[in-house]
């Protein structure tokens, strides 16, 4: 189904099934890797794993934004996102 998100359910189930592996230890390795990448972007602030992509934190700027239902003007800090 085309658009239609992966959730890491999704990805344990397909690797449980092509490594026949129980659903739990599927799991256990899929949470693994992601750990493990997030430990690194945290320790790195970069990633690159090849023939898939590069992820990287960047820091956005603190702005001023509106609240869209009051209008109301805030204050949105500094904050970093994985691109």
């Amino acid at each position: 189904m085309e658009g239609t998100p992966v959730t890491k359910k999704d990805i344990v189930k397909t690797l449980a099934e092509r490594f026949g592996l129980s659903q739990v230890d599927a799991k256990k390795v899929v949470q693994g890797t992601f750990d493990a990448i997030v430990e690194t972007l945290v320790g790195n602030g970069r990633i690159e794993l090849r023939n898939f992509g590069v992820f990287e934190v960047k820091v956005r700027k603190p702005r001023k934004a509106r609240n869209p239902r009051t209008g109301e003007e805030v204050f949105v800090a500094e904050k970093r996102v994985v691109t």
